[in-house]
């Protein structure tokens, strides 16, 4: 059975710590690999080779890191084809919704070849007489991520670009569930001329999780994962001193009004309900449907289900994949019978369902749920599966009200032909990005991704600006070169004329 190694100092390197977890195919359901779980020795050992390599790489010059960010752009966009093979075989998603995956992240790899320009500092000269002050942004040192199962090369490419191109050098630790995508990261950046150390991968569990956020030669901490776990990440890595963006869970609604394409808000829902299985930060898993919307909307959207093609991602037939694993399977499915027990009306029941010549699988059907209240938990809890709820209301307060009082604010929609409704609704909804007929408002590379309450613990959003301020911090320079006439003792305090 092969063994998914750490990538430390610029080459794999064998797990000593004895323990090791399993790697499945999730559409077999069979485990056809284990990784190494690195103890904190290992943990300790990679910060060693990403604080020996800051030394210089820290200190080079813009020139070098974009041109070693140029060339690992060619080779990610290469080797694009085989990255998403990995990332089907492990996480089981299809193979176009990864080749989607490698793209969006490449769109972060692209945006830190630019990074001269956004390390651009800011002078103001003669603010007294021959004095001048600037401001200037420096790298942080070791920085590290923490990065979740169901984005096993974009997440970690929304980090350690932007990281490396700021001076820093990076831990990643990946999901332990799907560890081949970011060792073939380590493996191209490398190839690309990465110096060894820039970037390291250690593979484990809470063992490397707590070494992490404890390790005193680490600066930074990002992570993307579920709200207690973000929650833990931001509470943790504070209390030891670090810089920490936390990005949490969901439960992401998309408010359908009674003057929308409906044609266009069923495929939209579910595009963004039952893509990835549901597997996504991101995915819309409540419908609020305002007056008359609700029933004519919901024949569309179980009229497309119907013709959804569940199968291996690796089936260039298949429209969606299984779940990670059976525990989670398991888990998705109880939320559904739960919310006939709670007093929903089940539509479309999944749970059953399974592919032939594929038993073992993690296999779950989509499912649909009507007349779905706040009080039930398939409404109050992140699924993380391919269950949509419709939720029934009168009036857009009613809804605005409903969608402000989640706990979570990541991301929400609005389809509507009325401009004065949606410029309303973007202004008054509490989420960190909103999509007016878009139904999940990923931002591009340039822009920041991040959520409100709940889904984002700290004060940086990922990528775009805010990632390059939270990989940098600044420094403002005062200066003044006096004339050789300039001379003499001045006691009092200095002022600006």
């Amino acid at each position: 059975m092969k063994t998914i190694s750490h990538w430390i100092g610029g080459k794999p390197v064998e797990g000593v710590s004895g323990n090791f977890g399993p790697v499945y195919n999730p559409a077999t359901g069979a485990q056809e690999k284990q990784v190494a779980f690195a103890s904190v020795d290992e943990v300790d050992a990679a910060v060693g080779a990403a604080r020996e390599a800051f030394r210089t790489w820290g200190t080079s010059s813009l020139a070098k890191r974009t041109s070693v960010l140029f060339k690992y752009r060619e080779l990610l966009d290469a080797h694009r084809e085989e990255i998403a093979r990995l990332i089907t075989a492990e996480h089981g998603k299809v193979h176009s919704d990864a080749l989607g995956e490698v793209a969006r992240g490449l769109e972060i790899v692209e945006l830190a070849c630019g990074i001269p320009e956004k390390l651009k500092g800011e002078l103001s000269t003669q603010v007294s007489t021959r004095v001048d002050v600037a401001s200037i942004r420096q790298s942080l040192g070791v920085v590290a991520g923490i990065t979740p199962f169901n984005f096993p090369a974009m997440v970690p490419m929304w980090m350690f670009p932007i990281a490396i191109a700021c001076g820093n050098t990076f831990v990643l630790k990946p999901s332990e569930k799907v560890p081949s995508a970011a060792f073939k990261l380590a493996e191209l950046a490398a190839e690309a001329g990465l110096p060894d150390g820039v970037l390291n991968v250690v593979n484990g569990d809470k063992v490397a999780v707590d070494a992490i956020l404890e390790h005193p030669d680490i600066a930074a901490v990002s992570f993307v994962g579920s709200t207690p776990i973000a929650r833990y990440i931001h509470t943790t890595g504070t209390a030891n001193g670090k810089r920490v963006q936390a990005l949490g869970g969901a439960k992401n609604h998309m408010l359908v009004l009674p003057d929308a394409d409906l044609d266009l808000a069923a495929d939209s829902a579910i595009n963004a309900a039952y893509g990835s299985a549901g597997e996504r930060c991101m995915a819309i898993s409540v419908v609020v449907a305002v007056g008359e919307t609700a029933d004519p909307l919901i024949g569309k959207i179980k009229e497309r289900a119907d013709q959804l093609r569940i199968g291996p991602g690796d089936d260039p037939a298949s429209e969606m994949g299984p779940l990670i694993t059976k525990v989670h399977r398991d888990k998705v499915a109880s939320y559904v019978s739960g919310a006939a027990a709670q007093g929903a009306d089940v539509v479309i029941d999944g749970t059953g369902f399974t592919v032939e010549g594929y038993e073992d699988g993690h296999w779950l059907g989509i499912s649909l749920l009507d007349n779905v209240t706040p009080e039930m938990d398939a409404y109050r809890d992140e699924i993380f599966g391919p269950v949509l709820a419709v939720v029934r209301v009168e009036t857009y307060d009613e809804a605005i009200a409903l969608m402000n009082n989640s706990p979570w604010g990541n991301g929400t929609a609005i389809f509507t032909r009325d401009g004065g409704a949606a410029r309303r609704f973007q202004l008054e909804v509490e989420a960190g990005m909103v999509g007016v007929n878009v139904p999940i408002p990923v931002p591009v590379g340039y822009h920041s991704f991040g959520g409100w309450k709940d889904s984002l613990f700290g004060d940086h959003h990922i990528y775009g600006n805010d990632g390059v301020h939270f990989y940098t911090r600044g420094k403002v320079v005062t200066t003044r070169w006096p004339d050789p006439s300039d001379g003499g003792i001045n006691l009092g305090f200095p002022s600006n004329h």
